[in-house]
Order: C-alpha cells, then sequence, then structure tokens
C-alpha cells in the first residue's frame, strides 16, 4: 500500500472508509419480510464421530479439521460475486448473514440473541446518507464544480448556501514540542483551513516522523480531522499545495466513491461532526488570498524554524452548500454460541467482519482477504470447538463466535456489539479477531510463512506469551509484531474489530497479513487466496483459543495501552 498517496488514506479501512461510503447505482435494492424464528436446538452433527484417543494431544487433533478444502468450500461462496461485495445494509450483506447464521446452525452451535426473529442475528438501525445534488463553493465572483475543484467527506455537511470565515491552522498538527493550534485560541464553531502533508527538514525527511519517515501527520489526514474535532471545530478545509499531486485526476479517481453513500448509528448520525472538504489548489490560494510563491515561502519558514510560524495569509470568505439526504436501513452481526464447562461463566470472543464494500463503477468487490477469509476462519473454528465438545473435549469457557457488519464503513458492527453486549463485557476475557489472513504482502514475498499479530502486548503479557507458545509449539510461523510500535503511521491497531474490545480493557490479538495490490479492489477473489498459509494462519488462531479457553486461571490484564 502506497500510504503517502490521498487516495490510500481516503480508501484505508476504519474511519476513512466510514467517511467514503459507496453507491451501486446497477444494483437492484430488495427488501425481504423477515420470518419469525425459534431458537435452533439441533444436536451437533458430529456427535457421533469416534472420540480422540485420551492420550491424543487434544488441540492438534482438533485443529486438523481445519482445513484448505473446507476454507475454500465457505469462501468460494461467501466471496462470490452472488454475493455483491456483501455492502452493509445491502442485498449481499443479508445473504451472508443468513449462510453464517445456517451455519452456526447446522453445528448446533446456539443462537443468542434474545428477543430476535431469529437468535443468531443481532439487528440493529442505522442512517444511510448521500451527497445530494447541488453542492456549490463561490468565493467572491467565482464559482467552482463539486467533483471537479472540490469535494467533501463526512459530516453532515451545509444544506443551505452558508458563508464561512477559514481560520488557517498550518498543517492542523499537534503534539509535544508541535502546536498549530496554540496560537490560534479557542476554535470551537470555527471553520478550519488546513495543509495536507506535514512540515520537512533542511534534508526534505519529515520533521515529526520517526527516522524520516512520515509521521501520522503526514500519512493520514483523518488524525488532522480527529484532531479539530477534539478541538470543537464545525468544518476543515485541506488543501495540497504539493506540485506533484493531481487533484483533477485524483478528485475523478474518487468519484465513485465520495458518490456512495457513508453510514453512521442514528444517533451519531444526529451529533455534529465536522465535514472535510477537499479543495484544488487553485481554489485554496484563492482562500488564503495568496499565491504559490508565499506558500513556499511559509513552508520553508517552518522548516527552518522546525516548528509553526506566523503565517502572512488572510483567509476569504466563501459560500459553501454541500446538502446531503439520509434514509434509516438495519443490518446485523451474527453470533453463535458455545457453552463452556467449569468455567462457562467467562467468555472468549472469536471475531471477523463479514461486510466488504459493494459494486463499485460496475465492479463487484468480493473482498475474498478482506475479509472473507477471517469470516470462514471463524466458521472453521467453530466446526472444531463443536467436534471436540461432541467428543467430550469441550472447552472450560464459553465461546463466543462473532462476525460482524459494518466494519468497512468504521469498525460499526463490533461498536454496536461491544455498547450492546449480549453477554458481560466484564465476564470477556479476550478477543481474538482475524481480518485478512489469506494473502502474502509484499514484505513477505518468497520468505517463510508468516502472519502479523497487533495488540497482543497491549493489556495482557500472558496473552502475548501464549500465542507465541502455541506458535512455538505447532505452527512455527513467523510471527511479525512491528505493527505494535506506537509509532505505526498505519495505525493498524485501531482499524479492526478487535479495537471496540481493546477499548474497553479486554486483551485482544489481531491476526493479519498485511495489505497488498487488491486491498479494497476488484482483484481481492478467492483465486489470489493461499490457502495453504491460510490454513497454519487460521490454526495459530484456533490453538491459541484452546490454550486461553482451556487454562486454569483467565489471563491478567496488567498493561494499558489501548
Amino acid at each position: 500500500m502506497n500510504t503517502t498517496s490521498l487516495l490510500t488514506w481516503l480508501l484505508a479501512a476504519g474511519v476513512a472508509t466510514s467517511a467514503v461510503a459507496q453507491q451501486a447505482p446497477e444494483k437492484v435494492k430488495v427488501k425481504t419480510k423477515r420470518k419469525a424464528k425459534t431458537e435452533v436446538t439441533a444436536t451437533p452433527v458430529l456427535e457421533t464421530a469416534t472420540p480422540a484417543p485420551a492420550t491424543a494431544d487434544l488441540p492438534l487433533s482438533y485443529a486438523e479439521t481445519i482445513t484448505q478444502a473446507d476454507l475454500r468450500q465457505h469462501l468460494s461462496i461467501l466471496a462470490s460475486d452472488a454475493y455483491e461485495g456483501r455492502e452493509t445494509g445491502e442485498k449481499g450483506q443479508k445473504m451472508a448473514a443468513e449462510y453464517i447464521a445456517k451455519q452456526f446452525a447446522e453445528l448446533g452451535l446456539q443462537g443468542p440473541v434474545q428477543g430476535s426473529d431469529n437468535p443468531y442475528l443481532q439487528h440493529f438501525t442505522m442512517v444511510r446518507s448521500t451527497w445530494a445534488d447541488g453542492a456549490t463553493l463561490k468565493i467572491g465572483k467565482d464559482s467552482y464544480k463539486w467533483l471537479t475543484d472540490f469535494y467533501a467527506l463526512g459530516g453532515n455537511g451545509f444544506a443551505q448556501e452558508t458563508s464561512v470565515q477559514p481560520v488557517f491552522a498550518g498543517y492542523g498538527i499537534e503534539q509535544d514540542g508541535y502546536s498549530d493550534y496554540a496560537a490560534l485560541g479557542d476554535v470551537k464553531g470555527k471553520d478550519l483551513l488546513i495543509l495536507l502533508g506535514e512540515p520537512q527538514n533542511d534534508k526534505g525527511a519529515a520533521l515529526l516522523g520517526k527516522d524520516g519517515q512520515n509521521s501520522k501527520w503526514g500519512q493520514d489526514f483523518r488524525a488532522k480531522l480527529t484532531l479539530a474535532a477534539q478541538k470543537g471545530a464545525r468544518s476543515v478545509f485541506f488543501v495540497d499545495f504539493n506540485p506533484n499531486s493531481n487533484f483533477e485526476k485524483l478528485a475523478a479517481r474518487m468519484t465513485p466513491y465520495i458518490s456512495r453513500p457513508s453510514i453512521a448509528f442514528k444517533e451519531a448520525s444526529q451529533t455534529t461532526r465536522p465535514t472535510a472538504y477537499f479543495v484544488s489548489p487553485a481554489v485554496g490560494y484563492k482562500l488564503l488570498g495568496t499565491t504559490a510563491p508565499a506558500v513556499t515561502k511559509y513552508a520553508a519558514a517552518v522548516s527552518k524554524a522546525a516548528k509553526p510560524t506566523v503565517s502572512p495569509f488572510k483567509p476569504t470568505k466563501v459560500l459553501v452548500k454541500a446538502p446531503k439526504k439520509t434514509e434509516d436501513f438495519t443490518t446485523e452481526n451474527v453470533l453463535g454460541y458455545l457453552e463452556g464447562t467449569d468455567l462457562k461463566d467467562e467468555v472468549m470472543v472469536l471475531s471477523a467482519h463479514y461486510d466488504h464494500i459493494g459494486v463499485i463503477g460496475g465492479e463487484v468487490h468480493n473482498g475474498a482477504d478482506d475479509d472473507g477469509s477471517g469470516t470462514v476462519t471463524v466458521l472453521e473454528m467453530a466446526q472444531a470447538f463443536v467436534k471436540a465438545k461432541a467428543e467430550g473435549h469441550g472447552p472450560r469457557r464459553s465461546i463466543l463466535f462473532l462476525t460482524v457488519t459494518g466494519e468497512e464503513k468504521g469498525l460499526l458492527g463490533s461498536e454496536y456489539y461491544t455498547d450492546h453486549p449480549i453477554f458481560p463485557l466484564e465476564k470477556t476475557m479476550v478477543d481474538l479477531n482475524t481480518d485478512m489472513v489469506g494473502r502474502t504482502d509484499k514484505d513477505h514475498e518468497g520468505k517463510d510463512d508468516y502472519v502479523y499479530v497487533i495488540g497482543s502486548d497491549k493489556l495482557s503479557s500472558e496473552l502475548h506469551t501464549i500465542l507465541q507458545a502455541q506458535n512455538q509449539k505447532y505452527t512455527k510461523m513467523d510471527l511479525d509484531f512491528r505493527f505494535n510500535d506506537p509509532e505505526d503511521p498505519n495505525r493498524f491497531y485501531y482499524r479492526s474489530d478487535h479495537y471496540n474490545f481493546a477499548k474497553h480493557g479486554i486483551p485482544v490479538a489481531f491476526f493479519f497479513n498485511g495489505v497488498h495490490d487488491d486491498y479494497h479492489g476488484p482483484g481481492d477473489e478467492v483465486e489470489k487466496i493461499e490457502f495453504p498459509k491460510m490454513e497454519k494462519r487460521a490454526r495459530l488462531v484456533f490453538y491459541t483459543a484452546w490454550d486461553l479457553a482451556n487454562r486454569d486461571k483467565r489471563i491478567v490484564v496488567d498493561s494499558n495501552k489501548k
């Protein structure tokens, strides 16, 4: 992933994807009236299987039921064109939810959701919003075009033409030793004008980065937008004056994404969040009331001082109109529950997100790796644990197999579950999350089998030790922990569903193969999945889960790095 491009920022997982939500006009919207269902109490299908010998290595015996063939069978269905990219709230996502629920029922897992029409489905209401026609931006006598000279992401926009007086906030950065906000005073309710990128030193390297690498401020506009929101800003106008950037080309590439709907919780949609407006350099110069040489001189002054400097710019007023239209819809998490034995009141969560980004520009984005691979890993682990229980070797702790919706929109399904848990969070011991475990990234091409493990050291040293021990005993892969670095500009720790458990103090481990050229692209297909690697990674998660489910004492929470 080229993390220096704005397009990559906007297409990244988590909040950015939530902001750049999708629309697929060629899809036919289907509404299906659900029939009331009763909780399935099927006997596990593996009950008559031959029990494992008492002297057998039990986790090894059951891990071997997680096979490439089974993973491929499930994935070939969930990541097929028929499921239309599993976009949250759309037909394909509903189909995937029903498929997963059916698999859980056939295995004999309990549906734990009380009061639902299907006890395997946790329904909740969202709001879908789309940029409406008629967006305008005017500076003096000059008018600028939507999706040509400017576009917007997130927030509620301006429903009516609104006069805006921007406040120039430099690079929009605040950290130890560097603050663009220090001289601004209170910016609550104000509209900020912020430069994309970050200051450079005299050698052309990022001034605030680690070892000359771009910091989070230069990697991702979301860090700046989040800070502006914390400061109470009403909106933020971003502009990129880098001579190598091509706003017109970027806007054209972004148009299919900007035109698609974003989604939010109904409560969140009624709160004020800053809208991010992206403007062309020509519009940026007009807004600042300045010229290219003056901007270059300002950037050089900041670089020389290694701190914010007083700017000569006097931003001008702008008239902005960017209306939105909204509608309510429902979506659902899918849950399967396996009750434990003597420690059944404690719950382990094995999670993955089953949604993806749908149909874009007529192309189905099937998300075989992201996160079809994690979803079918959860299904296979469920089968293995059910088989163990049927043969008298059930887990001591209970296990919740949780596949969530809305991850691509901002971790929404896992946020809903942790805000409305079926099982008390204080009884939830750990979450093992699998999100993209079927491919190889560029850093590991031609090397031994590997998997990134993220977050295992943040809250529980025991968890970090346990998974390493299980890997050493069974799978012997290269465990790559590089993304645990607090300075990781990719911020992967915050970009998948485990984080919503971690922020509640629940230990987590996130298993991940890294990004590749097909990340969030139409080429993320089943035929590109490396099933031998996927099988080994799935088994590592299972071995770790087996240990956690069956150890005598609950793992300690002995650090606080969430």
